[in-house]
């Protein structure tokens, strides 16, 4: 459904592309203790704008997504008596990276594949449970597990994105559902998911959808809350046939195309950009703002023939909410390369800077900067590294990034900071109006990229073009990654987005520690890669009350009051990209599946004991396949496997190096028809030969002999 006047403002803007084109090409596009607060945003007659303080109704709160919550009965005073009030056992040992829901006295919250319930806030009694039999083969396009981020609500509806593609209202009340569509086809060409949750904007839900590794042309798409009819869409790369859509994006899709190169895969892969989380809304500017992802192929080299900035990928997109057209755009890394996205939590607010009042937009995206934006106009205001960064060698008079060629690789290896994994990746930020600070999870890190000579993309697979693993090249690796692994650090951060500058930081284990969430009371609550939710002074990064959760919980927390209680709810089921690099570091703990936690002042549950750890790995079979096999089986296994199953054989959803003979006496039912479907495992004989299989297989079967008994 696409309204008239989304099409008077296509023509009205079609008209104006020639006179703004020069300034289009720019890395950033404009359209035209007790503390004051310091990030308020009026209030609105929307109730998704101003819920009630105890209620806890869209992804971050409020459209400011700022994931602050006024409720001041839990304080640094009383922290410490906060125990265990309920808790649901989620039956997964996959991630849940979900922040729930609260409304009416009823907690909502959706798991892998897409099952949501509905939990009677006070109890955890289960009102409700909803499976849309999410086909478990979309396992294969998702990069991290076939995780989901959240939920929407609007009115008497409970809305879901589901990994296979569609959006569904469901009754809140009932969990029936109400209306399901479809946001992408099937047959489209494209490895397209959705692991990100579904925003409700006013009268509108707007969702996005993963899928950039593997190869997709990434687009934003609005849908009527009421009826599930489309209302607009938005693709974020150029159309590859240098032809119309027929959609919002149409009037920007010339200034998109001049910035890629005439040749490069980008036309079959898609180009990326997909916008695979954050999305966030200002309703009195009525504007939506996406953030997109990284690009496809990964290196440019391919992708664009090392040519052009490639919008709109690694930027953020402001688009009219009514038509979705074009209204401004900021490009955080210009052709892109790095697997670096901007698809992490947009918070809105207003600050004095240089004593003026600005709209802002802030994100902390991968790339280890903190943005911030003019929220009207996308004008750059500043941005400040938070981490080790070699990319960056300042930024112009127009707020463009000035990219060092230091970075540029090509069959050399070159050590980069930070790595793909992001300085601060998908896990929530908050804003607390009350201390003027922002708080994340920040991840120092760094990587080496080199080119793989001669690459061809792959269909369906992860398509990055990246090499340098062998030879002259490998070595050279092998030395600039004893550097990376030299600054690798992690930490909760507080950061003065006016100052630019840390506030203070707690240091803590590994990369993937989790969203956070900031009360009026100054308490920062986090969960912690030591297993732990806890809570920290907002001023000084105290460490107040900390809760052994036997799992990391890597969500964002929520607070809600029911009959004058505070309670405070976190899913804790490690799981996701995060886990994936824990796990291939060799340091992953033993942990419990998942659960749903809710917590209150003087609750007293208790969880029961951790499983015993599991056995030490089994002896593998002896390796009897060729070296060039091995070779093959390695290749293939990078370009098919790793995304689920961890870079070098180590780690993933499931450590294949610790296969039983059992198990590998199964591996050509398990690739090659589909044994453990019901488990995410997808049937690969659509692009693995009976030959492919057996050369992965024998470099499995090499991994587990290298490292078996370490």
């Amino acid at each position: 459904m696409k309204s008239a006047t989304g099409r008077l403002h296509k023509k009205r803007l079609l008209c104006s592309i020639a006179s703004t084109f020069a300034l289009a090409l720019a890395s950033c596009t404009t359209a035209g203790g007790e503390s004051a607060p310091v990030g308020a945003i009026a209030a609105s007659a929307d109730p998704l704008a101003n819920p009630a303080a105890g209620e806890w109704t869209s992804d971050g709160r409020d459209y400011t997504a700022q994931r602050f919550s006024p409720l001041t009965q839990v304080n640094a005073q009383n922290v410490s008596q906060l125990g265990l009030a309920w808790y649901a056992d989620l039956d997964t040992y996959r991630g849940v990276e979900a922040t729930p829901l609260y409304a009416d006295g009823v907690l909502y919250n959706t798991l892998s594949w897409n099952i949501t319930t509905a939990y009677d806030a006070k109890t955890g009694a289960v009102l409700w449970t909803y499976d849309p039999k999410t086909p478990r083969e979309f396992g294969r396009y998702a990069c991290c597990e076939p995780v989901s981020r959240g939920l929407a609500m609007s009115g008497d509806k409970v809305i879901i994105a589901t990994l296979d593609g569609r959006l569904i209202a469901l009754n809140k009340d009932t969990g029936a559902e109400l209306w399901n569509t479809r946001t992408f086809e099937l047959d489209s060409g494209y490895a397209y998911s959705i692991t990100g949750a579904p925003r409700v904007f006013g009268d509108k839900v707007v969702v996005g959808q993963s899928g950039g590794d593997l190869g997709v042309r990434g687009f934003a798409s609005a849908y009527d809350v009421e009826t599930g009819e489309e209302v607009w869409k938005f693709y974020l790369t150029p159309n590859p046939d240098d032809m119309p859509d027929g959609e919002a994006s149409d009037s920007a899709n010339a200034m998109m195309r001049a910035t890629w190169s005439d040749e490069g895969m980008w036309r079959q892969l898609g180009g990326g950009a997909n916008p695979w989380d954050a999305i966030a809304y200002d309703p009195e500017l009525n504007l939506v703002y996406v953030g997109t992802g990284n690009s496809v192929p990964h290196a440019r080299y391919y992708r664009s023939n090392n040519e052009g900035d490639n919008l709109f990928v690694c930027s953020i997109v402001a688009l009219d909410a009514d038509s979705g057209e074009y209204r401004w755009h900021y490009q955080m890394n210009p052709g892109e390369e790095w697997d670096w996205t901007c698809t992490a939590s947009m918070i809105s607010a207003d600050l004095e800077i240089e004593g003026e009042t600005r709209q802002v937009l802030m994100q902390a995206p991968k790339n280890g900067f903190f943005y911030v934006l003019d929220r009207a106009t996308g004008e750059f205001i500043s941005a400040g590294a938070h981490v080790f960064q070699n990319w960056n060698e300042g930024f112009d008079a127009n707020g463009r990034p000035i990219t060092s060629d230091a970075v540029r690789y090509d069959e050399t290896p070159k050590l980069v900071a930070p790595g793909p994994g992001g300085a601060h990746n998908w896990f929530p930020m908050a804003f607390s109006p009350r201390t003027g600070l922002a708080y994340f999870p920040a991840y120092q890190s760094a990587f080496v990229y080199a080119l793989q000579p001669g690459w061809e993309p792959q269909p369906m697979r992860s398509n990055s073009g990246w090499g340098g693993y062998t030879g002259e090249a490998g070595r050279i690796r092998g030395e600039l990654m004893a550097e990376a692994n030299a600054v690798e650090a992690a930490w909760l951060a507080a950061w003065d987005p006016v100052k630019q500058e840390l506030a203070w930081k707690v240091e803590l284990p590994r990369h993937g520690n989790g969203g956070v969430m900031v009360t009026a009371s100054d308490l920062v609550f986090e969960g912690t890669t030591k297993q732990t939710f806890a809570a920290f002074n907002a001023h000084d990064g105290s460490l107040l009350w900390e809760y052994p959760t036997q799992s990391a919980p890597v969500a964002g927390a929520i607070t809600y009051e029911i009959d004058g209680e505070q309670y405070i709810a976190i899913n804790a089921g490690w799981g996701g990209g995060a886990a994936q690099i824990e796990r291939g570091a060799g340091i992953e703990m033993p942990r419990a599946p998942a659960r749903l936690l809710v917590f209150k002042l003087g609750g007293n549950l208790t969880l029961p004991p951790l499983p015993e750890n599991a056995a030490a790995p089994p002896e593998p079979p002896r390796l009897a396949a060729s070296e060039e096999r091995v070779a093959h089986g390695q290749l293939l296994f990078q370009q098919t496997c790793a995304v689920c199953h961890g870079q070098n054989a180590i780690g993933g959803v499931k450590d294949l190096r610790h296969m039983d003979r059992d198990t590998h006496g199964k591996f050509d039912q398990i690739v090659l028809e589909g044994l453990y479907l019901d488990k995410g495992m997808a049937n690969f004989s659509d692009i693995l030969s009976q030959e492919d299989a057996d050369a992965i297989h024998a470099y499995v079967i090499a991994r587990a002999n290298e490292d078996w008994g370490r």
